[in-house]
């Protein structure tokens, strides 16, 4: 078992041994405020892009569905006429190849799994790079035109300055006991979220409500004054199951493929749930929620997957999300790809893993007040949304 694995499942029932780890989090926390204190006060250097950046973060560690608010946020500029990029610092990248544009052909061992997901729902032009200026750099000298930079993740880069900060915060997680790291899983204080727009990621179909007794969404200061119609929220809805590696394999032969049975999950019966993002519990849960009698089996977030390890999961469906999907979709391609160069026939137990694998999109569902905050931000910033269109939900 990980370190990662180990302190996630400490986090998530607040095991007591973690106060202990006190002392170091006071640690962290001065460092951390004496870094950005240094970067106000222009004690280190920070960068200015020549047009809008709109910085999607969180302050905790883990999965809080900032990428599907940007997928969805991105759809939605792109129907209403912005010409919107993206960049990412490429995590579980080659950095060294760094930085690169992110296309339709890019693989996650070369830009990372979130930025080929964003860019194979959206199209959107990106760019990844550690150093947020490179990136940026590389990006407008491909698209001049641009005229908004959405920055995934990089909250704490403030090397970076930023025209609009959103803030997801996951209701049904929450902030746990409150501390920064290692004793909770907080990267920055809870004073954090003043200042900037806080969207709370709630269960679908329902209202918010305190997450445990220590941390409820209407205490913040910005919420006082603010009615919760108004308040900024989003829900993830999943779609219908597809197969994993149906749209992905148009320069293989299928030949070897033909003989496939699809063994396709059906409500109430038993999956393997397989889960390498920040926060498995929550598929775990959202399957759960589907009628499906869940083996699950928890990953680290960004973990790269080997068909071997998935072989192991015999007899049912596999149950993937689509950020995980990227990754086993270049396995699987380039698995058939070489059986195809060397003219060997796919091995049933290939056929057959094939046949179990199967992907649950999700579609990020934003209230009509997040889109009514954004566009005061942007024509704010001179940034002109056309209001003549109908606004996109963009799924992942």
């Amino acid at each position: 078992m990980s370190v990662e694995t180990i302190m996630t499942r400490a986090w998530q029932r607040q095991a007591g041994w973690l106060w202990l780890l006190l002392p170091l989090s006071w640690l962290y926390g001065l460092i951390t405020l004496l870094r950005r204190q240094a970067y106000r006060t222009g004690l280190f250097a920070s960068y200015r892009a020549p047009i809008p950046v709109m910085v999607i973060g969180n302050i905790t560690v883990g999965g809080s569905g900032k990428t599907p608010l940007i997928i969805a946020l991105v759809g939605y500029l792109q129907q209403h006429g912005v010409k919107v990029g993206v960049i990412s610092r490429g995590y579980g990248g080659d950095s060294s190849k760094m930085p690169a544009l992110v296309g339709a052909d890019s693989v996650p061992s070369d830009v990372g799994d979130e930025p080929c997901l964003i860019v194979n729902t959206t199209g959107a032009a990106m760019a990844v790079c550690p150093d947020r200026q490179q990136a940026i750099t590389t990006l407008l000298n491909a698209y001049p035109d641009l005229q908004l930079i959405i920055a995934d993740d990089g909250l704490q880069h403030y090397a970076l300055q930023r025209d609009i900060e959103w803030i997801v915060v996951d209701v049904a997680r929450g902030v746990g006991n409150q501390q920064l790291l290692p004793t909770g899983f907080l990267r920055e204080p809870m004073s954090r979220l003043k200042n900037a727009s806080v969207v709370y990621h709630k269960k679908p179909d329902t209202v918010s409500t305190p997450v445990n007794q220590k941390y409820n969404p209407q205490n913040h200061d910005q919420d006082k004054s603010q009615p919760l119609s108004t308040r900024l929220t989003m829900q993830l809805q999943p779609d219908n199951l597809q197969l994993l590696w149906q749209p992905v394999l148009p320069n293989v032969e299928m030949n070897s493929l033909e003989s496939i049975n699809e063994m396709s999950p059906t409500k109430g019966s038993q999956i393997h749930a397989v889960s390498g993002i920040g926060y498995p519990q929550r598929f775990f849960n959202t399957l759960s929620a589907l009628g499906f009698d869940i083996i699950p089996h928890p990953y680290p977030d960004h973990y790269d997957f080997s068909l071997t390890e998935l072989l192991q999961y015999t007899q049912h469906p596999i149950i993937v999300t689509s950020k995980d999907a990227v990754k086993i979709k270049t396995l699987l391609t380039n698995k058939l790809s070489l059986e195809t160069k060397t003219k060997q026939a796919l091995s049933d137990e290939y056929k057959e893993l094939i046949s179990r694998l199967w992907v649950l999109p999700v579609t990020a569902v934003l209230s009509d007040s997040c889109y009514a905050d954004l566009q005061q931000q942007l024509q704010g910033l001179g940034v002109h949304i056309e209001s003549d269109k109908e606004g996109a939900i963009s799924t992942l």
